[in-house]
């Protein structure tokens, strides 16, 4: 696991960088941006999930990702749900759902309740599916706290800019 570990965190430092995201961290750009490098969109989709259960769920369809995720919790928890799941495509996992042939042929946001219920009661994910999407959600968000703590900020003074570009490169998603 340590080697993946290393190689996760270099494939998400260097998708970070190619993507430019820049403090403070928001969730939905780095999704529509990743979309959009990837060519695929991903769509987030706020759900009363059941509770207890898990909090969220990715569906890969053949146009789109969607990734639902339980509406009735904070932002912050949103945001991580939503990075769990975003770990789970980062790290190439794949979407076994019993019930993706019928999820294909539906549009919008308007999937079916038992769908989604059913898709929850999955178990095809190992422990270490998990870990590695758990993994690439804090690397992303430890960054996030790096980057916005340590970018240097503007100054009136523009004496500090030599300082702050001979800094700057060495932080963050760097």
């Amino acid at each position: 696991m340590a080697i993946r570990e290393r190689a996760l965190r270099r494939y998400c430092k260097r998708l970070l960088r190619q993507l430019d995201m820049q403090p403070p961290l928001r969730v939905d750009e780095l999704c529509l941006r990743l979309g959009q490098h990837r060519g695929k969109p991903i769509r987030l989709i706020p759900w009363d999930l059941p509770v207890p259960g898990p909090l969220g769920v990715w569906v890969s369809r053949t146009d789109e990702e969607n990734i639902f995720y339980q509406r009735k919790t904070t932002r912050v928890h949103q945001d991580h749900i939503i990075l769990h799941e975003v770990g789970h495509i980062l790290a190439d996992h794949e979407d076994h759902s019993d019930t993706q042939e019928e999820l294909l042929g539906l549009g919008g946001p308007d999937y079916p309740r038992n769908l989604i219920t059913r898709k929850l009661r999955r178990t095809y994910y190992t422990e270490d599916y998990e870990r590695e999407a758990e993994l690439v959600a804090t690397i992303v968000q430890e960054w996030a706290v790096v980057i916005d703590h340590t970018t240097a900020r503007s100054s009136e003074d523009p004496a500090l800019d030599p300082l702050r570009s001979a800094l700057g490169s060495r932080w963050g998603w760097r």
